[in-house]
């Protein structure tokens, strides 16, 4: 071989690695334009299913806080007509002596 053979050689060498390396660098874009892709789909399904699970919860929160509303308007309801009646009989109840002799005090006698 001579030496303008072996320079030939080498420049081929250079192209063919220049190729490849051409190549696996646009491999590898094309590989991380389809990852992104993907992430993007993925990220879109899960905010639509993030958004329809949400809502149903905020629908049951919302059902359940105008049940408490609803239990919390009973309950002040029967404070008003009743309360005073309750205060009354409490303290009628405390009030009022009954005097009982303890059991043991009258088994011992």
């Amino acid at each position: 071989m001579s030496r303008s053979d072996e320079k030939a050689e080498k420049e081929a060498q250079k192209i063919v690695q220049r190729d490849r390396t051409k190549r696996v660098k646009d491999a590898k874009s094309e590989a991380q334009k389809e990852i992104d892709e993907y992430r993007q789909k993925k990220e879109e399904e899960y905010k639509k299913y993030e958004s329809e699970q949400g809502s149903g919860n905020k629908k049951a929160e919302e059902d359940a806080n105008q049940e408490a509303e609803k239990q919390l308007e009973g309950i002040k309801k029967a404070g008003d007509e009743k309360g005073s009646k309750v205060v009354d009989d409490l303290l009628k109840v405390v009030t009022t002596p009954h005097p009982e002799v303890p059991s043991k005090v009258s088994k011992e006698d």
